[in-house]
């Protein structure tokens, strides 16, 4: 019995050392693991991950917010090296700023047969300005292979106290442990803010804990100044709450196809603030409401006081609408103004940065390029209202938080009862069709009494591409013909984005890869930059081996390099939305001259499918006649977003339209 529990004890010390998390404890077994236990297909895996995020009183200059960060991730191959890199976010508002303290970061690889460790040295961190209100830390691990492990862990001090950033447990890769600690003093209170699919519940504890103060002693005849007793010391006590959150085994939630931001559906918690109660103080509310939010925010000097400076555009605006009384024709002409006075600088923000300073450089960030339009708008009597935006890669703001958006474009109502949603920063945009990267779900209008309302992003209207072939097959498989396409809204601000900043050549060049080798020629845009109009492309184009060839029968598939071979969704089960973006129609219309001397032996089937409550659709049409054969394909898109309930029938749909697109029409020889 004395050996058999001898055994048991070192076979646990052994699973012990294993599972140290001790920094710079990384064991031989972890760096000789060749898979995932989780997930055996992980590129990359999060061995351990601990978050203690607390507050400290300083007596100089009250509370601060501490978080301190550790990290232990192992790399398998290749494909995981992204995540020996680092990038983090850090706040600053004037003379205030987050500071990253306590840093070290080390890569632990196995060479012969012992374990070699390589420090990350300080100088090769790097700290950038993203903006007036952010910088970003950034660093890459050293020594790098297949089988390494990276380890770092720092503090990140900041004067931020009302802003926690999230708690994320779930990430792009298998997270074999995480551990999360949350403690506050009862000065505040926070609600937790729960999101993704994974169900988890914090261990919940209270504390006592002290703070010490020093307070100014008021000055009278019996002060001795000459003594250090101008200052009084002393201490509280009080309770403070702790929310710890151990979790196991997480698997990874990876992106998909059609989806909006994957960070929206991870496990995670984000406390936000409610209120504060300091002793012999009133409570203070923080952002309890959509409504207080929009009030903060309109307020502020930045913002609010930006939509009622005029002086810096009043002349050139005077002279732009000098002869123009029609809303309308004002509200574009000053659309269109902005657009072409002020670039984007690339920076996101519902704030300007310096409005004044962006009109006269003719570049800012889109706080200040949209505010300037609301402002414009609002000179020539129009009814506008920015209105506040979480971009794409920002994630839906589901709680009330100022931190929920990063972005404002502009509403406008015209007399007539329309409206539009405009983006200055968008140069080949206009009314009603936003970048990609703002659309995402709602957005709030910030109404200039203080109102708030949602605003529906998505658009209405379908985006269209139109294709139109007329083509001869000849009997060596080869195709030949022209080629042209019409594109409108958004289909037509993808392309000018794409094909007006570009080399015509390398252009071209892309094309021509896109479609495996096509051979194009005579390749001509028209409406280009003229956005009333929608926008067309036109070749004449060559391609070789298109069709099979088997003794005296030709097999070809009537829709060629443009025909669907893949589905997009292959998962069994989808959680969350499938989001196209913006509704859209595409169109074939292709006539086939057949080589002669073949005539047509049999065609696909016609065929027309729809998605359940008219969400979508498919029509095929194959007509042979004599020597030609004429094919017509449409599939459309009616909803931006599809719930999670239409996935198992918009995966069949797909599925199905596959299929029948790869169906081959068959020629024999006579």
């Amino acid at each position: 019995m004395r050996g058999l529990s001898f055994i048991c004890l070192f076979l646990f010390a052994l699973i012990c050392e294993g599972q140290n998390y001790k920094f710079g404890k990384v064991s031989k077994e972890e760096l000789e693991e060749k898979v995932c236990s989780i997930d055996s297909s992980a590129s990359a895996a999060y061995l351990f991950k601990k978050r203690h995020t607390y507050f400290s009183y300083h007596r100089s200059d009250g509370f601060k917010l501490h978080t301190e960060m550790h990290a232990r991730i192992k790399i398998y191959n290749q494909d995981g090296f992204d995540y020996a890199t680092k990038e983090m976010n850090l706040y600053k508002d004037g003379v205030l700023e987050d500071k990253m303290t306590e840093f070290k970061a080390y890569t632990f690889n196995v060479e012969n047969g012992k374990v070699i460790q390589n420090k990350l040295e300080k100088n090769e961190v790097y700290k950038s300005d993203v903006s007036k209100y952010l910088n970003e830390v950034k660093f890459t691990m050293p020594n790098i292979k297949s089988g390494s492990v990276v380890e770092y862990k720092y503090i990140i001090v900041s004067p931020f106290w009302s802003n926690v950033d999230e708690f994320i447990f779930q990430h792009s890769i298998p997270t074999k442990r995480v551990e999360a600690i949350f403690e506050v003093p009862e000065y505040f209170s926070f609600k937790p803010r729960t999101k993704g699919y994974l169900v988890f519940q914090p261990i919940q504890e209270e504390k006592r804990d002290k703070l010490f103060y020093k307070t100014e002693v008021p000055i009278t005849e019996n002060t001795k100044l000459d003594t250090k007793s101008l200052y009084r010391t002393g201490e509280i006590e009080y309770k403070k709450d702790i929310y710890t959150y151990d979790l196991e085994n997480i698997a990874a939630i990876n992106d998909e196809p059609y989806v909006n931001n994957i960070n929206n559906y991870r496990a995670s918690v984000k406390y936000e603030l409610s209120y504060t109660k300091f002793p012999h103080s009133a409570i203070e509310y923080f952002s309890t409401t959509w409504q207080d939010v929009v009030e903060r925010i309109y307020k502020s000097a930045s913002f609010g006081d930006e939509l009622k400076k005029t002086a810096y555009f009043k002349n050139d605006i005077d002279a732009l609408l000098a002869s123009v009384s029609d809303p309308v024709k004002k509200a574009a002409l000053i659309f269109n103004f902005v657009k072409s006075q002020v670039k984007w600088n690339g920076y996101y923000g519902f704030y300007s940065e310096d409005i004044k300073k962006a009109y006269k450089d003719h570049v800012g960030n889109s706080g200040d390029i949209n505010l300037m339009l609301t402002a414009m708008l609002r000179y020539a009597g129009l009814n506008a209202n920015p209105v506040l935006v979480s971009t794409r890669n920002h994630g839906v703001p589901l709680f009330p938080t100022r931190e929920g958006y990063n972005y404002v474009v502009t509403w406008v109502k015209l007399p007539d009862g329309s409206e539009a949603l405009l983006d200055a920063t968008e140069e080949y945009s206009i009314p009603n069709i936003l970048p990609l990267r703002v659309l995402n779900w709602q957005g709030r209008i910030a109404a200039e009494n203080g109102g708030s309302g949602l605003i529906d992003l998505y658009p209405r209207t379908k985006s269209k591409n139109l294709i139109s072939m007329m083509l001869k097959i000849d009997e060596e498989g080869t195709i030949h013909g022209n080629y042209r396409s019409t594109k409108t809204n958004h289909k037509a601000l993808a392309f000018r984005n794409e094909y007006i900043r570009a080399d015509k050549s390398d252009f071209l060049e892309r094309l021509e890869n896109t479609y495996d080798g096509i051979k194009i020629e005579n390749y001509v845009v028209k409406n280009d930059t003229d956005l009333s109009k929608p926008v067309t492309e036109s070749y004449k184009f060559l391609k070789e081996n298109q069709a099979d060839i088997i003794g005296d029968k030709m097999y070809f598939s009537p829709l060629f390099h443009f025909r669907t071979v893949e589905n997009p969704f292959k998962l069994e089960k989808r959680e969350f939305p499938v989001d196209f973006g913006y509704p859209s129609v595409s169109s074939y219309k292709i006539l086939i001259n057949i080589p002669e001397g073949y005539i047509i032996e049999s065609i696909p089937e016609s065929v027309s499918l729809a998605l359940p409550d008219s969400l979508g659709s498919f029509s095929y049409n194959v007509m042979g006649n004599g020597s030609t054969i004429q094919v017509a394909v449409e599939t459309q898109i009616n909803q931006s977003i599809l719930s999670p309930i239409y996935y198992e029938a918009l995966k069949e749909y797909f599925n199905t339209f596959i299929q029948k697109e790869a169906e081959q029409i068959v020629l024999s020889k006579v």
